[in-house]
Order: structure tokens, then C-alpha cells, then sequence
């Protein structure tokens, strides 16, 4: 599971174009995991929700970028 789930510290780090790379390689990996899971193959459960996280995680800073929000080392 440790490969797919992304802190945001390294999703703030990344620049815009390797966000929206790293975006559609873990739509692309959730897709085949939720094949797999029909099919009843999929070997490791925790793995679609630790994608579906880390997706959820990129697009907030993304979010936050487009609306100026600064977050992370400050308060």
C-alpha cells in the first residue's frame, strides 16, 4: 500500500506538470485494481483506498493553488 498512498508535503513539492502526471497514473492503477477486485483477484484490498486518498490529496493542493490558499508550515 505504501507505494500509492502520497504524503502532501511531497504532493506540495512536485511541480504542476508532475502533479497532473502522477494524477493519471493512479486513475490509470485504480482502474486496473477495481478490475481486479470484480474479478476477484486483487491482492491487496487497501490498495484502492490508499489511491483513491492519494487523488483525492493532489487535487486539494491543486485546488488550493488555483485559490491562492497557502497551507503547510505555516500557524
Amino acid at each position: 500500500m505504501g507505494k500509492y498512498l502520497l504524503r502532501t508535503d511531497d504532493i506540495r513539492k512536485m511541480s504542476r506538470e508532475e502533479r497532473l502526471r502522477k494524477l493519471q497514473e493512479l486513475r490509470e492503477e485504480l482502474v486496473k485494481l477495481r478490475l481486479k477486485a470484480a474479478v476477484g483477484t486483487l491482492e491487496n484490498p487497501g490498495a484502492i483506498r490508499a489511491i483513491r486518498k492519494s487523488i483525492a490529496r493532489i487535487l486539494t493542493v491543486m485546488r488550493e493553488e488555483e485559490l491562492g490558499i497557502r497551507r503547510g508550515g505555516e500557524g
